[in-house]
């Protein structure tokens, strides 16, 4: 897996991976799972588990259904790099990828702000610290405060 590039004073404590089949029955455990872990030990505000929760399973959510088409054959893979006032997360499927870039932005078209659909992104940018995606378009690197 690609990781997001860091900068050389980054001090990494621990490196958390995982790696399931594409099923969205899945993402609400593996959420749990890594949140717990990348907050463990720390006292960290109401407003940084909420937006690393719902960050990382917009972002799961996104791999196994838009990247994997739901096919359970096919793997999410995740890793994350915990340093001491951030997480470094990668998500990545086995799909053909996608040009962010060509995302519309939900909040242009009053209708797709009520349509169950394409926002995960657009909520993604507006919690995550910074968000990079590889050449292909099937990995999202997200960074998130752990504090």
């Amino acid at each position: 897996m690609e990781r997001l590039p860091g900068r050389p004073e980054d001090r990494v404590e621990a490196v958390l991976a995982m790696r399931f089949a594409s099923d969205v029955s899945l993402v609400d455990g593996a959420v749990e799972l890594l949140v717990s872990q990348c907050l463990e030990g720390r006292c960290p505000s109401r407003r940084t588990v909420f937006r690393m929760r719902v960050a990382i399973a917009e972002a799961l959510t996104n791999a196994i259904e838009c990247g994997n088409g739901c096919d359970p054959a096919k793997v999410v893979a995740v890793m994350a790099d915990l340093l001491p006032d951030r997480v470094r997360v990668a998500v990545s499927d086995e799909g053909p990828g996608f040009d962010p870039r060509h995302v519309p932005d939900p909040t242009i078209d009053p209708h797709a702000l009520e349509s169950p659909r394409g926002r995960g992104l657009f909520l993604i940018r507006s919690l995550a610290d910074h968000v990079e995606f590889n050449d292909r378009g099937n990995t999202i690197w997200m960074i998130l405060p752990r504090w």
